[in-house]
C-alpha cells in the first residue's frame, strides 16, 4: 500500500517579501535563496524599496524589533507596499530553527508566503500623529510625578512635614510655601501664612509641621526637584497645545449633533488638560464615551489616541476584549484547569480602563455593584479585569454601532440580578429533587 503523502501548504503571496530589522543594518529576502543586506541610513532604505520593486514584491513582513521598523514602514507603506508588521512570537511559535540574520529574515518570507503571519493592529496616521503627542504628554506627567517625590523626600529628611497637612504639594499653598522656603523664609508662622483659607489644616497645624532642620544639602535637592517640576509642567502646556491642533485637524463625526452636558466628576488637576477638551473629543470620537461610568475625557483620549475610531479590524467585542489583555486565557489539560490568567494586551488603554474600574468601584452605579459583587468572590485584582473587559465591551459597541450609551438604573440592575439569582436556585432545587417555595413576606 503506498504511503500517503505529505499535503503541501498553498502559497497565499507569490510575491512576499521578509525583513530582518536591526538598527544599523535590514536583511532583505524576497525569494528562496534570494538574500541581501542593507544599511540603516535613508539611502539604504530607499534602496531596499527599489530592490523589492525590482524583484516584484507586492506585500512585505518585518518583525517588530523596538523602534527601529517604524522609518521602514512608513517608507514602505508610502511605496504603495502592503506591510505587515508582525509581532516576534508568532515567527517562534512556528516551529524551531537555527538563529541568524539569514536565516531569520528567510523564515519570515516563507510563512508570509504561505499567509501564516497575521498583521499587527497599527492605527491611521492621523491617530498616530495624535497618538505619539499623548504618549509624550504622559512621559512629562510621570517625569514631573517622579520629581514631586524628590521634594516629599527632601522635605522629610528636614523633618518638614508638609506633605501630611497638605494634600497636594505642588497645589497652590504648596508652590507658595515651598518657593518662599527657597527664597530662605525659615519662620513657620510667616510660612503657614502663606496656605490658601480653605486647607483642612489649620494655621497652627501648618506653622508645626513647618519646623525642622534646614540642611543645605537637602535644599539644594528641594530646589532642583521644584525647579524640574516647574520645568515639565511648561511642557505639559507646550504639549497640550500640539494635543489641541491634532484634535482639530479630526474629521467631524457627530454629524451636527450637539455634545450632552455632563457636570464634572471632580475638581480640576494638575495633571488635566490645559484646555477644554469635551467638544473637539466628542467630533473626533462620532459619541460621547464619557457617558459611560467611570470614563472621563483622559481615558477617552487614550482610547482615540491609541486605537483610533474603526475598530472594524476586531470582529467581535470579544477579539476586543482579547486584544487588550483583559480576556481570560483558560489552559486546560484532561479537564484541568492549569491556569487562567489574562495575556499581556495593549498596555496603555489596558491601564486607562483598570483604572476607571478602580474608580467606579466605588461608585452606585451598576458597574460599581458588578465590581463589588466579582470581588467577593475572586478579590479586587480579578474584579478590576473584569469591569474594565466590560467597559471595553461598551466602548466597542458605541465605536462601532455609533450608538448613545443608556444608563442603566441601579434599581432595574439590582432587580435583574435576583431574578438570575432566583432562576439559579430554581435550578439547583430542581437538580436535587426539591421545590422552591417563596414565602409569605416576599
Amino acid at each position: 500500500m503506498a504511503r500517503n503523502r505529505k499535503q503541501q501548504l498553498e502559497i497565499m503571496h507569490p510575491h512576499a517579501a521578509g525583513i530582518d530589522v536591526h538598527s544599523d543594518a535590514h536583511v532583505v529576502c524576497t525569494g528562496p535563496g534570494e538574500v541581501q543586506s542593507f544599511g540603516g541610513f535613508t539611502v539604504d532604505l530607499q534602496a531596499i524599496a527599489a530592490h523589492l520593486r525590482q524583484h516584484g514584491v507586492t506585500t512585505v513582513a518585518m518583525e517588530s524589533t523596538g523602534v527601529y521598523w517604524i522609518p521602514l514602514f512608513d517608507l514602505l507603506e508610502a511605496e504603495g507596499f502592503a506591510v505587515q508588521l508582525v509581532e516576534p512570537g508568532q515567527l517562534s511559535s512556528c516551529g524551531a530553527r537555527p538563529k541568524t540574520d539569514v536565516l531569520d529574515c528567510q523564515w519570515i518570507q516563507r510563512l508570509h508566503s504561505y499567509g501564516l503571519l497575521r498583521g499587527s493592529f497599527r492605527p491611521p496616521a492621523a491617530v498616530r500623529a495624535l497618538r505619539s503627542y499623548w504618549r509624550q504628554r504622559m512621559t512629562l506627567v510621570r517625569l514631573a510625578a517622579n520629581h514631586v517625590q524628590r521634594m516629599q523626600k527632601a522635605l522629610e529628611q528636614m523633618n518638614i512635614k508638609l506633605p501630611e497637612v497638605l494634600s497636594n504639594l505642588t497645589g497652590v499653598s504648596g508652590t507658595r510655601i515651598v518657593e518662599a522656603i527657597l527664597a530662605g523664609e525659615r519662620n513657620p508662622q510667616t510660612l503657614a501664612a502663606l496656605a490658601d483659607k480653605k486647607c483642612h489644616a489649620s494655621r497652627t497645624t501648618i506653622a508645626l509641621a513647618l519646623e525642622g532642620t534646614w540642611w543645605p544639602e537637602h535644599l539644594f535637592e528641594l530646589k532642583q526637584a521644584h525647579g524640574r517640576v516647574r520645568f515639565y509642567t511648561e511642557q505639559l502646556v507646550e504639549c497640550d497645545r500640539m494635543i489641541e491642533l491634532e484634535l482639530a485637524k479630526q474629521p467631524d463625526r457627530s454629524q451636527g449633533q450637539e455634545m450632552p452636558k455632563k457636570k464634572r466628576a471632580h475638581g480640576k488637576r494638575r495633571s488635566d488638560l490645559q484646555f477644554n477638551a469635551t467638544e473637539p473629543l466628542f467630533k473626533a470620537l462620532g459619541v460621547d464615551l464619557t457617558a459611560i461610568d467611570g470614563i472621563e475625557i483622559g481615558t477617552a483620549l487614550v482610547i482615540l489616541a491609541e486605537i483610533g475610531v474603526d475598530v472594524s479590524r476586531f470582529p467581535t467585542e470579544k477579539h476586543f476584549g482579547s486584544w487588550l489583555g483583559l480576556s481570560p486565557q483558560p489552559k486546560r489539560s484532561n479537564k484541568t484547569a492549569q491556569t487562567s490568567a489574562v495575556r499581556k494586551g495593549s498596555g496603555r488603554v489596558k491601564h486607562a480602563l483598570r483604572m476607571c474600574a478602580q474608580s467606579v468601584g466605588r461608585t452606585m452605579t451598576p458597574l460599581g455593584v458588578f465590581y463589588r459583587r466579582i470581588k467577593s468572590r475572586i478579590g479586587g485584582r480579578g474584579a478590576c479585569t473584569a469591569t474594565a473587559h466590560k467597559l471595553a465591551r461598551l466602548v466597542y459597541r458605541m465605536l462601532k454601532f455609533g450608538t448613545t450609551y443608556v444608563t442603566q438604573g441601579l434599581a432595574e440592575y439590582e432587580a435583574r440580578m435576583q431574578e438570575q439569582s432566583k432562576r439559579r436556585l430554581e435550578k439547583l432545587a430542581k437538580k436535587l429533587g426539591y421545590q422552591l417555595v417563596a414565602s409569605a413576606s416576599c
